[in-house]
């Protein structure tokens, strides 16, 4: 069953074999098994590949049902024991581990003394392929494409924040002190972008679009620490999201907000149904929900720079433009 869901999600059976660490004939094994115990077939021709039945969504719809009612027999097991002891893992985002774990962890060593929490950097689909099988017990993402959508039902959403993210130019840039611009005034400038596969290169380039342009990429990069140091070297500008503030309060660029509803993106944690019920879970979501508000919190009361908790430089760019701020207020 777990092989038929993941071929849903990934649509070919070379892929669903990658992602689940098998060959492709033992997942066609497995389906094949699965059709014989079930006396219907759950896959057919498409040209090279196969596509599900009318028959296996039926199946998967039954699926999901059994594996949320598991999870809910597993969280009563741990309630009744009490909770408090054993492991949990966070499967995350690179920047939300920068700019909300941190806090998170910190809650969690108060309140869960005696529980282990590890950590996974981890993305869509790769995160939720994780989840489904028990290698993370919580994920935390931003919606995008390859995000499973509100309404999937092998998932229990929790909303977090909206990270609302910057433009960064170099300090030097003509538009470095203009304030509020129109993202597609930037549209003739080299811009620095993650891989379009990954959740940080495709909330940008859609961005971009609904902008009305299409991205020059002269630098592809996924990493944040990457982006804003190249930003600052000159080599083009980035949108840049106020969780990973850390990564930038030091580097002279220049951050500009938006005319209108600024970028954003939405993070979420979400668990396997049912698992919500878990005491563990439960306090990993609590927590998350509650260092979340103090970030939003942080944020707004820091105005369109989001850096109000951190120490400013004495330098142009960031530290140069908040003092000029602080000095009008």
């Amino acid at each position: 069953m777990a092989v038929l869901r993941e071929l849903q999600r990934r649509g070919s059976l070379a892929r669903t074999a990658e992602a689940l660490h098998l060959t492709p004939s033992a997942v066609s094994q497995q389906l094949a098994t699965l059709a014989r115990e079930v006396g219907v077939p759950l896959t057919e021709k498409d040209g090279r590949g196969v596509r599900l039945t009318g028959q296996a969504r039926v199946l998967l719809a039954h699926a999901d049902l059994v594996a949320a009612q598991l999870e809910r027999a597993r969280a009563d097991l741990a309630a009744y024991g009490e909770g408090g002891r054993g492991a949990v893992t966070i499967g995350c985002l690179s920047s939300g581990i920068l700019g909300l774990l941190p806090d998170v962890l910190r809650g969690l060593d108060e309140r869960l003394p005696r529980v282990r929490v590890d950590v996974v950097e981890s993305t869509p689909p790769d995160l939720f392929t994780a989840l489904d099988g028990g290698q993370i017990d919580v994920a935390v993402a931003v919606d995008f494409a390859l995000t499973p959508p509100d309404t999937d039902a092998r998932y229990s959403r929790v909303d977090l924040l909206t990270d609302v993210m910057d433009i960064a130019v170099p300090a030097g840039h003509r538009l470095a002190d203009g304030g509020r611009i129109r993202l597609r005034e930037l549209a003739a400038d080299p811009w620095i972008l993650g891989d379009a596969r990954s959740c940080v290169g495709a909330v940008a380039r859609a961005l971009c679009a609904a902008a009305g342009f299409t991205p020059d990429i002269r630098h592809a990069v996924d990493d944040w620490a990457a982006v804003a140091a190249l930003v600052e070297a000159g080599q083009g500008v980035a949108l840049i999201p106020r969780l990973v503030r850390p990564v930038y309060s030091h580097r002279r660029l220049s951050l500009l907000t938006t005319e209108g509803e600024a970028p954003s993106r939405h993070v979420f944690a979400a668990v396997r149904t049912g698992a919500e019920g878990d005491p563990v879970v439960a306090t990993v979501l609590d927590q998350l929900r509650l260092s979340a508000a103090e970030s939003t919190g942080s944020s707004e009361d820091a105005g369109p720079h989001g850096l109000a908790e951190l120490p400013v430089p004495d330098l142009p760019g960031v530290g140069e433009g908040l003092h000029e701020e602080q000095a009008a207020t």
